[in-house]
Parts: C-alpha cells; sequence; structure tokens
C-alpha cells in the first residue's frame, strides 16, 4: 500500500472489505456470455464465468491497465479523481488520489481525474487527465507526475480521455481521443477552448496532429496488430459505431473514416453503456465495451459476441502473467474472466 497518499486516512480494513472474494476463496460470478458466432468459442471457453472482484465501489470506473512489474490492475474512478490498484495478492487497494496533475491553470468545477491509462515502452504510466485537460505521465517509482501535452494550436483541450500507444510501427507515439466529458455542460463549456471534438497523434518529436474532427464524441481508441488501422469508439446514442481509419507510413490518416462496426441495433433498445474503451488481441479481435457490456468484434467488424456484464461498462484491458485475463472496469465495480487468447501487448 506505499502508493496511498498519507492524506486520505483510509484504514487497510476498509480497503479490503471492498474485495468481493468469497469465504471459499472464489469471486461471485455476474451477468452471462451471449455468442452469435461459433468463433467465440475459440476465445471464450465454453463454461467461461465472469467474475466480480470488488463491490459497488466506484462512481464511475474507467481506464484499466495491467502492470506487469507487480502483477496487479490499475485503473480509474474518474468523477472521484482517483486510480485504483487491485491484485490477486492484496484486494483492493487506492493508488493514487489525486490522480489528476495540478498545474496551477484554471479546473473544471466538476473536480474529475484521471480516465484512460497506458504504460509507456519505458514502464511509466501514461493518463489521459480530465483535471488538467491533458496528456499525464506518472512515475510508477516516485509516483511523480508531470504534463506530457495540454494545448492544440495553443488552445487547451477539454478532457483528454484515452489513448494507444504505438509499439511497432513509430514507438512511442500516442495517439488520444478528447471529447468533453471532464467539462460542465459539455461542448456548451465556457471553458471549452477547441470547437470540436478531436482525435490526435502526439510524437516523440512532441508534435500534436489532429486526425479527425468528425465525430461527436470520439471515445475509446485502440491500434490493429499490425498498426496500419486505428479504431476509434464514438460514444452517442444516436450514433454507436466504431470507426476505422488507415494509417500511412507517418501515423497520419489515408483518406476519409470508414463504419468498422455498429451496436445501433442495442443502443436503439436501451442496453446499458455506449461505445467505449476497447482492447485489442493478438488475432486482432477487438473486445470492445458498448452497449449491454464488452463485445467481441472479429477483424472484418461482424460481432461475434456479447460479455454481459449487467451494468454499463467502460473500458476494459488484457493482463495476468500470460495476457489472457480480460479485465473489464463495469460502472461500480471492476470485473475479470479468463479468455483462450491474449492481448498483443504480450506477444
Amino acid at each position: 500500500m506505499k502508493h496511498i497518499n498519507s492524506k486520505l486516512g483510509l484504514a487497510a480494513a476498509s480497503l479490503f472489505a471492498c474485495s468481493a472474494l468469497l469465504a471459499d476463496g472464489t469471486y461471485p460470478a455476474v451477468g452471462e456470455v451471449k455468442r452469435f458466432s461459433p468463433l467465440m468459442d475459440e476465445l471464450l471457453h465454453k463454461d467461461a464465468v465472469i467474475e466480480r472482484l470488488t463491490e459497488d465501489t466506484f462512481t464511475w470506473s474507467e481506464g484499466p491497465v495491467w502492470v506487469p512489474d507487480g502483477d496487479y490492475v490499475v485503473f480509474s474512478d474518474v468523477p472521484e479523481d482517483t486510480a485504483w490498484k487491485w491484485s490477486e495478492q492484496g484486494g483492493l487497494e487506492v493508488f493514487l488520489k489525486p490522480s489528476s496533475l495540478d498545474d496551477g491553470r484554471a479546473r473544471d468545477p466538476k473536480g474529475e481525474g484521471g480516465n484512460g491509462l497506458m504504460l509507456s515502452l519505458d514502464g511509466k504510466l501514461l493518463a489521459g487527465d480530465h483535471g488538467s485537460r491533458s496528456l499525464i505521465e506518472i512515475d510508477l517509482e516516485t509516483m511523480k507526475k508531470k504534463m506530457l501535452v495540454g494545448e492544440y494550436n495553443g488552445k487547451r483541450f477539454s478532457s483528454p480521455n484515452d489513448l494507444v500507444i504505438s509499439r511497432v510501427r513509430w514507438p512511442g507515439t500516442v495517439f488520444f481521443t478528447d471529447p468533453p466529458y471532464g467539462l460542465t455542460d459539455d461542448d456548451k463549456s465556457e471553458l471549452k477552448e477547441i470547437d470540436f471534438n478531436g482525435v490526435y497523434r502526439f510524437d516523440s518529436s512532441g508534435l500534436v496532429t489532429l486526425l479527425d474532427d468528425s465525430l461527436g464524441r470520439p471515445n475509446g481508441i485502440a491500434l490493429s496488430p499490425d498498426e496500419k488501422t486505428l479504431y476509434v469508439a464514438n460514444s452517442q446514442k444516436e450514433r454507436s459505431v466504431w470507426m476505422a481509419y488507415d494509417l500511412d507510413t507517418k501515423g497520419g490518416v489515408l483518406g476519409a473514416p470508414r463504419l468498422f462496426s455498429s451496436a445501433q441495433h442495442w443502443a436503439d433498445e436501451d442496453a446499458k453503456g455506449l461505445p467505449d474503451g476497447m482492447a485489442v488481441d493478438v488475432e486482432g479481435n477487438l473486445w470492445a465495451t458498448g452497449p449491454g457490456g464488452v463485445l467481441v468484434i472479429d477483424p472484418t467488424g461482424e460481432i461475434l459476441g456479447l460479455i454481459e456484464t449487467g451494468t454499463a461498462a467502460a473500458n476494459c484491458a488484457f493482463g495476468g502473467k500470460d495476457g489472457s485475463e480480460l479485465y473489464i472496469t463495469s460502472h461500480k465495480f471492476l470485473a475479470r474472466i479468463q479468455t483462450r487468447t491474449r492481448g498483443i501487448e504480450f506477444r
């Protein structure tokens, strides 16, 4: 528990009381897996169970990332400006509070913190930070935070949300989304400086490039295994879709974005959640949070199945020692399911 801020005054007993661990050492099962294609059996065993790892502890959980050096997952509670840590050995602990960076600039009264998380190539934690309206870096040894980028063309971002890091074609380049969720009144906020909600690239030289300004609510973002395709979720009930962008040799967009997959009929039926964060496995399948839970989408855009957690799921990430466990931030709790594949970070 070395990363707990001393000002929290939280007792260890209260932290571990949030665990959903049963007396027999197992976790309660929640929800169900729906299979729309036989190909789902290759990705999830027929008896795969969705495990509920915590109680209803969080206001809105987001952005999980697996930290292999410590065998734990870190995730955000965005409205509470808190990052949490969960491990098999230690259970649930507060990891960092506040999770946002105080850079001295005006902050929105919503007071939100970090959202999407990702490990950099040198093992630091990167976050889309609603509080400072920037991409920030957190040193996992010292827990010191610093801003990486906070503006585009001299104007502050709205609230950087989710991010993905290139590891193959442009090592260290960050692709990220900037919807207005961290601002009071969203697009109508008086603090909003950029008049669109963008998808951006931030490269190792410090250059920020706008890739798309046409989506109403760009949110989750991911790269294909070969990094030739960028995927972006659009979180609007009237346009519940995932878009695909073909990338050129420099990480720019080739042509117009194309519709990759749609969950519109689930959104129209008022299923809980909207297209949000996602993870990609070694075969190029997207494990994408959306209406109903986590939708499993093959590289052609076909939806193979649904991991239905019973709540709106915001994001997911592969983890575990071999990268085959899928961790799901499911509104107020953290969930997990064992898969038959592994995330691209574990190739």
